[in-house]
């Protein structure tokens, strides 16, 4: 008797066989008498947004690293061959990880008569328990160290499923034993290995460079003034929504290895950017602190140290503003703005709903779009590093992406750029 597969699945939403799909798997094997033998896990690349991000936490950034689970089905296979597969609400993982096998073309034995669930021994054998897995650990007193990742969640089944079985499961369940001698004699078909590593939750942070490591010495000629503008503008469009995802310090470390700007090149430009920034915020006469608070954000994102930071905007106090209006928000870098009648498409599950967003976009004067076309000046992705089939086609067409954030800042541009312009002269 080979024993148990406590498995556990995180997705990207409720619905396999259609759009959804695994996100996180991870297998606990459990011997016959109820220990654990052994523990696998892995992120799964979706190949779509990451769904409902604040239930699972699994972040786009990470994701993009993992393999497809093509690329880890001989290992899942080996995995769960001979055993019988448990969860907890089996019939949720089962549904799941079978519609996985079945998009690359295996026919796998994940049948109800195969399958134990521990939510449904569990109420059989206790009752009074709670039926959730979160409630039926406190219950029992089994950890749950973290609720929504694949390995704690299928560790505590993988416990749970010990404490029934030495509470009389296989006597106290129906069918007990018809159940893990069928899974242990039915044939799976042989999937071949590829070789694929799995990949655990924090691998971005471990992998991801900021873009300005990854530069080289700059070429012999210096950068022409349209290379330098695009520059920054790329800088801008990611500092949107204050955060420069995986994406935009891919997109920024290849235009300055095609356009040849080296790390000196990018500080001096980094520098200037803070400089007109700098301007921006001393406009009106006045700095306010939540601005010098953003402008410290901005460059310590560019890598550029507080001290100099800091020197910079001192040095456009001591400058003084010109005669300005609202008009001098435009003397920021390759700015990017939005008008009335621009296109605007939404993707992914936000934290709010889709319906908000375009009542707000179309308040601004903005027009959602169903899809993305060349005509679309802006994507707004529950993730900046979104897999969809949305964000890729938006990166491929150069149009820009930013999350709520960004979006937030962008519709606060275009609601200042509404209102007259005043001049103000200053002292």
């Amino acid at each position: 008797m080979a024993g148990y597969a406590v498995v556990d699945v995180e997705t990207t939403g409720l619905f396999p066989g259609g759009s959804d799909r695994i996100a996180e798997i991870a297998v606990v094997q459990v011997d016959p008498d109820g220990r654990v033998e052994g523990t696998w896990t892995t992120l799964v690349n979706p190949g779509r947004d990451l769904g409902p991000q604040h239930i699972h936490g699994i972040s786009a950034s990470d994701a993009r690293y993992a393999p497809a689970f093509g690329d880890i089905a001989g290992v899942v296979a080996d995995l769960l061959r001979g055993r019988t597969f448990v969860a907890h609400n089996a019939q949720f993982d089962r549904r799941f990880v079978w519609h996985a096998f079945a998009a690359y073309g295996y026919d796998v034995p994940l049948i109800a008569p195969t399958t134990l669930c521990t939510m449904r021994t569990g109420t059989q054998l206790f009752p009074t328990a709670p039926r959730s897995l979160a409630g039926a650990c406190f219950h029992h007193g089994v950890t749950l160290d973290s609720a929504h990742e694949a390995l704690s969640d299928a560790r505590a089944a993988a416990e749970l499923l010990g404490i029934y079985l030495a509470g009389g499961a296989r006597h106290a369940v129906p069918d007990w034993d018809d159940v893990v001698e069928l899974a242990a004699t039915t044939p799976w078909p042989q999937i071949p290995l590829t070789g694929a590593a799995p990949v655990r939750r924090g691998v971005a942070t471990e992998r991801d460079t900021h873009f300005l490591a990854r530069l080289t010495t700059a070429r012999a000629s210096p950068a022409t003034t349209w290379e330098k503008e695009e520059y920054l503008g790329l800088v801008d469009r990611a500092l949107l929504d204050r955060h420069i995802s995986a994406r935009e310090h891919d997109q920024l470390a290849a235009f300055c290895a095609q356009a040849g700007i080296g790390r000196a090149d990018a500080d001096a430009l980094h520098r200037e950017y803070l400089a007109r920034l700098a301007t921006v915020a001393w406009a009106d006469g006045r700095l306010q602190p939540t601005e010098a608070a953003d402008f410290l954000v901005v460059a310590k994102m560019l890598d550029v140290p507080e001290a100099d930071a800091r020197a910079i905007l001192e040095s456009r106090e001591i400058a003084g503003p010109d005669t300005v209006g609202t008009a001098a928000a435009d003397q920021r870098p390759g700015r990017f703005t939005l008008t009335p009648g621009d296109l605007v498409v939404f993707t992914g599950a936000m934290d709010e709903s889709r319906d908000v967003w375009e009542r707000r976009a179309r308040a601004a004067g903005l027009v959602p779009h169903p899809t993305v076309t060349k005509k679309v000046r802006l994507v707004v992705a529950a993730d900046p590093d979104s897999m969809s089939g949305k964000a890729r086609k938006a990166e491929s067409y150069g149009i820009t992406v930013v999350g709520e954030a960004g979006f937030v800042r962008i519709l606060d541009d275009v609601a200042r750029s509404a209102r007259p312009a005043v001049g103000v002269t200053t002292p």
